[in-house]
């Protein structure tokens, strides 16, 4: 039996405040990919999404869908 499990990686609301918009750090994305990895998870696909905060700002975040043999 397969698990799902769906989670929405994105940085924090400082560097939208201070740059205007926040990119991921891919080093910091790449250690949580491989923090799940080591737990069993793989990524199965992910999604790019540009999220609105404040009204003004944007912020990038990745819906990332994990799926791990029970």
């Amino acid at each position: 039996m397969r698990q799902y499990k769906v989670v929405v990686y994105q940085e924090g609301m400082l560097g939208s405040l201070f740059l205007g918009s926040s990119k991921v750090d891919p080093v910091r994305f790449s250690n949580f990919l491989n923090q799940n990895a080591k737990d069993g998870w793989r990524v199965v696909t992910m999604e790019k999404d540009i999220r609105r905060m404040l009204l003004f700002w944007t912020r990038e975040a990745y819906m990332v869908i994990l799926e791990c043999e029970a």
